[in-house]
């Protein structure tokens, strides 16, 4: 088997269940050499246990890979520092970072905690900021030394939720919306080192979605982690150099790059309050109707 990923050192947050245990062993496979960062927390963000990174640990190195746990919470600045300084202490480099790790406090807007809306901000966007932070720094400090592109790889997570909307969720998508214009702008600005940037919008079955909504065992084996991970592997990869800046949704019988906020329906300017009701109204109709021609389907 071709080994995309081989002596490519990656971190996965996130990486003891679901998704990113799929990424993780896949990477493996792929003969990267994998940190496996996870917490251990319930799925609202509770409690902490490493053994469930140990576990993934053990797996990889049990199919001849090689990984090692990190229990560093990526939501910390500092812990985020120390994840990525000592990835590159242990390996002597580092080449790819998934940014997976999250957790789920949904609740409509009306009822939500100000507590449950900072958790969950907290560990998505900055979970994903502070360490593509300190990654970034370490890459540029790595191009300034030697001159050459580093072909460095961030790949972040999104989600339908913050991309289409989903009632009950708009902490999850306000972070999952902010993580895709993230990526975007992250990967304008990394481009000159030779790092990309981008992000997965997953369909998967997992302890954070199985309770959304009921399933057919058909649906929920084509939601199946493994049809995900083949994605992140080759983004990790040295042969995705040239794709930067994209929001992929995979997963659920889906493949398909997705197309960000663009200019819809249009009229002619107008200056008046009273007169510019009705056009904005026959605006909204015209998008809405777009809208239901695409047929979004949400996670």
């Amino acid at each position: 088997m071709s080994k995309l990923c081989q002596d490519r050192v990656v971190i996965v947050t996130g990486a003891a269940r679901g998704i990113g245990r799929e990424y993780a062993v896949q990477l493996a496979a792929h003969g990267a050499k994998v940190v496996v960062n996870d917490l251990g927390v319930s799925r609202d963000g509770i409690g902490q246990d490493l053994s469930a990174a140990q576990a993934v640990v053990d797996e990889i190195r049990a199919a001849g890979g090689e990984a090692i746990a990190n229990g560093d919470d990526v939501s910390s600045w500092n812990g985020a520092r120390h994840m990525i300084e000592s990835t590159v202490a242990h390996y002597g480099a580092l080449h790819a970072l998934v940014n997976n790790a999250g957790i789920l406090r949904d609740r409509t807007l009306a009822n939500m905690e100000e507590s449950e809306w900072d958790a969950v901000i907290q560990v998505h966007l900055k979970g994903s900021f502070a360490p593509a932070h300190h990654a970034a720094a370490y890459w540029r400090a790595l191009q300034k030394e030697t001159g050459e592109p580093v072909n460095a790889r961030i790949i972040n997570t999104s989600s339908a939720s913050g991309l289409f909307g989903n009632i009950g969720q708009c902490n999850y998508g306000a972070a999952k919306a902010g993580i895709a214009a993230f990526t975007i702008i992250a990967a304008r600005e990394l481009k000159r080192y030779g790092v990309t940037v981008n992000a997965i919008s997953p369909h998967a079955q997992t302890r954070m979605t199985e309770s959304l909504r009921e399933r057919t065992p058909e649906e929920i084996a084509a939601r199946h982690p493994r049809w995900i991970a083949p994605a992140v592997v080759w983004l990790a990869s040295a042969d995705s150099g040239e794709v930067t800046g994209r929001v992929f949704e995979v997963g659920g019988g889906f493949l398909a790059a997705l197309e960000g906020w663009h200019r819809g329906p249009e009229a002619e300017p107008v200056d008046d309050p009273v007169r510019i009701g009705p056009v904005m109204r026959d605006l909204a109709r015209r998008a809405r109707r777009n809208a239901d021609m695409k047929g979004k389907d949400l996670d």
